[in-house]
């Protein structure tokens, strides 16, 4: 009975519907601020990679029936997932007009402070809370930079009045008119160093804090956002073509398992 196949067929639907998976998210986040999108990346799996080389078999005289030697599984070739890819590009801009708004243009990120540690953002849609800090939609505070060893709530902004506070172009903060400090705006200078973590935050892989340094190519734009760079139209049209790759393999699935079925139950009747 013949499977090769029928697992290469299921190897490609099962790609596919993680493909499908991740548009989907980047189709839920169109609308959050800083999100960027992701795509799935695949590579091709040969089963001779288990095999040594001496057991390979490979013909060796021209096509002829003679030729039909045993290659224990070298002809055998799958899907493979090798995770996720996350585009950085720039998101288009959308002034707000609220001074706690705050949009990232170019390879920065902002460092707020979560109960697991400090995390980046690209989401600069900020608020204040209670205690008059301004924070994040998650109520995580946005961070100032500081020296080595000072206390986290050194690091935070205080704010009474959201009219009297400003942020110029380079990040420098001002309240009531006196100068508080700088955003802590970092990048990596490998993104791959960098780890989604979900709302909007990344974290930065194990081994991988060497790569994390101070950012210098950026503007900060007071009164606005930065918003999804996920193109809704290409999202659509990926996740169109994606469908009906799924399709195709399902059927192929079926095609095989028919076949399979006439193997196993017909063709013994023949004999």
């Amino acid at each position: 009975m013949s499977t090769k196949g029928i697992y290469t067929a299921v190897s490609g639907a099962v790609a596919h519907s993680a493909k499908l998976e991740t548009i989907a998210n980047n189709i839920a986040n169109a609308n959050t601020p800083g999100f960027k999108k992701d795509q799935q990346l695949f590579k091709e799996y040969l089963t001779s990679y288990e095999k040594q080389p001496t057991v390979l078999e490979t013909p060796k005289v021209p096509a002829s029936i003679e030729s039909f030697y045993p290659i224990n599984g070298g002809d055998k070739s799958y899907v493979d997932l090798d995770g996720t890819s996350t585009s950085f590009a720039q998101g288009a801009l959308k002034l707000t007009g609220n001074p706690l708004d705050m949009g990232l243009e170019g390879d920065a990120f902002f460092e707020v402070l979560t109960p697991a540690g400090v995390r980046m953002t690209r989401n600069g849609h900020m608020t204040v809370n209670a205690d008059g800090v301004v924070v994040n939609k998650q109520g995580f505070p946005l961070l100032l930079s500081g020296e080595e060893g000072q206390p986290m709530s050194e690091r935070f902004i205080q704010v009474e009045d959201k009219q009297n506070f400003t942020v110029t172009v380079k990040g420098d903060v001002f309240v009531n008119g006196t100068n508080q400090g700088r955003l802590s705006l970092k990048t990596a200078t490998e993104k791959d160093a960098l780890h989604k973590q979900g709302g909007s935050l990344y974290t930065v892989r194990e081994n991988f804090e060497n790569q994390i340094v101070d950012a210098d190519k950026y503007k900060v734009h007071q009164g606005a956002f930065e918003q999804s760079n996920v193109n809704i139209v290409k999202e659509m049209t990926e996740m169109i073509n994606a469908t009906r790759v799924f399709e195709s393999t399902q059927k192929a699935i079926q095609a095989y398992d028919q076949m399979n079925q006439k193997l196993a139950n017909e063709v013994p009747r023949l004999r």
